[in-house]
């Protein structure tokens, strides 16, 4: 069976700005030879702290930046090969969700045009027909349709990561990149988000890459996971023993770290 998500020897550089005008240029290696294989309906963690490279390789997962090196295959096709027109068809298939509910919401647009913008995006819908998913979305993640015509800032920070949901299903996706989706979020409204998210997987066979510098989070939501220290896998396996029973020395420091941070949402 083809994967749904399969990343091989993934890496990335950014230049660095020039300390002298004719001086050599230096590079920093953001992500290096990063490998692993997500099945469809499954949901995998990505864990570590920040600098590790977690928010880089959401970024060359949804093509939204270009590797340096390695490929990225969804339904078995190289993103990165892709034309243009070709690409733009595939993102209807993946699709992501931010960590910042303020800062990913355009304050000038309503939650109808917001919501429908993937739709728009691919050019195969009616403004009509957008709206009418717009609305499905919305109660799909515990909001009414009679939300659609007020703007972002009419709702709390969990009802706008609701909002960035419902963008994100309204193409009906297989695959959801979620990068930090609760850590700007009260600990108790985390909790409901994550719930929502299960119970939306369950209800749409969604796939997770599910992004997060907190275990504990991983935990509540993913299969298996893949530990993340400056831009390398350093451990990977199921979520329930590598959570519990950690083999590399980073990953202990990564749990510890985070069982004597702050509280941890739960199950509902």
């Amino acid at each position: 069976m083809t994967p749904l998500l399969q990343v091989e020897r993934l890496g990335k550089q950014y230049r660095l700005p020039r300390q002298r005008l004719l001086g050599a240029a230096h590079y920093v290696q953001a992500l290096d030879e990063v490998s692993f294989t997500l099945q469809a309906g499954r949901s995998l963690g990505v864990v570590g702290e920040s600098g590790s490279g977690k928010s880089t390789l959401a970024r060359l997962v949804t093509a939204l930046e270009t590797p340096t090196s390695g490929i990225v295959r969804f339904e078995g096709r190289d993103l990165h090969a892709l034309p243009a027109g070709e690409l733009r068809r595939a993102r209807a298939g993946f699709q992501m969700v931010f960590q910042d509910p303020f800062g990913s919401l355009d304050p000038r647009q309503t939650v109808a045009r917001i919501v429908g913008e993937p739709m728009e995006a691919q050019a195969r819908s009616s403004a009509v027909e957008r709206r009418e998913r717009a609305g499905e979305m919305l109660a799909a993640v515990g909001l009414r349709t009679a939300d659609l015509d007020k703007y972002p800032h009419e709702f709390s920070g969990g009802q706008r990561q609701r909002i960035a949901i419902a963008r994100a299903l309204v193409t009906q996706p297989l695959l959801i990149v979620a990068d930090e989706p609760v850590s700007a979020l009260d600990v108790s409204v985390q909790a409901q988000v994550l719930n929502l998210m299960q119970d939306l997987q369950e209800r749409f066979g969604l796939s997770y890459l599910f992004i997060s510098h907190d275990p504990a989070v991983v935990d509540l939501v993913c299969d298996d996971v893949i530990v993340l220290y400056q831009g390398r896998v350093v451990e990977s396996g199921p979520a329930d023993r590598l959570l519990r029973d950690p083999e590399h020395d980073y990953t202990r420091r990564l749990l510890a770290a985070a069982a004597g941070a702050v509280p941890h949402p739960t199950r509902s």
